[in-house]
């Protein structure tokens, strides 16, 4: 493809995450069974329902924004490799993606209403990241799933005990993210400056402290 295909098709991609539902999952989506063989879930309307519809739809904004960050590391890739790597991440973000989406629409929840800001600030970010070259943008994706590790793990601590739909999926993309971050380490990523590392905390902060109630 030239470069206008793929523009092309980043936009496509750009519009379906924000507007769409996303792709369909690639993957079986975990989903843990009590006693009776179903998955657990909070009474619709109560108080847990509500905590883990604000909890995905932070979840689910991390998804648009890393599908951003993903496409737009992969334009800016200077190999072939990288590129195939970022697109391959994205793939699987993609299911992420799906999960969270359908996850709040079972709990009767929405997206963010801010998901076209959120996609385009991290897709220009993404952009910064990738034009610094290859070991820098892998250094960033290191970063970025390392934090992300963290916040999922700090969901885990926030979701009801009861809801283990929502557990489960988190549980699955922690494990993903990890995964990401240590393939980006081990394909030579470069380490980030202390004061870039603070700044994607905080711009991080942000992000997840809106997008709980809008």
């Amino acid at each position: 493809m030239n470069r206008v295909d793929t523009w092309i098709i980043a936009v496509d991609n750009g519009l379906r995450t924000v507007f769409g539902h996303g792709t369909a999952a690639a993957r079986p989506r975990p989903l843990p069974a009590d006693a009776s063989g179903q998955a657990a879930q909070p009474a619709p309307g109560s108080d847990e329902s509500r905590q883990s519809g604000a909890l995905m739809r932070v979840n689910h904004v991390g998804e648009v924004c890393a599908q951003a960050l993903y496409q737009a590391q992969a334009l800016t890739a200077r190999s072939e490799s990288l590129r195939s790597e970022m697109e391959r991440a994205a793939r699987e973000e993609a299911d992420h993606l799906a999960w969270t989406r359908e996850r709040l629409t079972e709990l009767g929840d929405r997206p963010s209403l801010l998901n076209p800001l959120w996609y385009a600030g991290a897709f220009g970010i993404g952009l910064v990241a990738g034009a610094l070259g290859d070991r820098h943008s892998l250094g960033f994706v290191v970063e970025t799933e390392r934090q992300v590790e963290q916040h999922l793990a700090g969901h885990l601590d926030r979701l009801p005990a009861g809801d283990t739909r929502s557990r489960a999926i988190v549980e699955q993309m922690k494990l993903d993210e990890a995964r990401h971050a240590d393939s980006a380490l081990a394909a030579g990523a470069a380490d980030l400056p202390a004061p870039v590392r603070t700044l994607m905390r905080m711009a991080a902060r942000v992000m997840t402290l809106t997008a709980h109630r809008v």
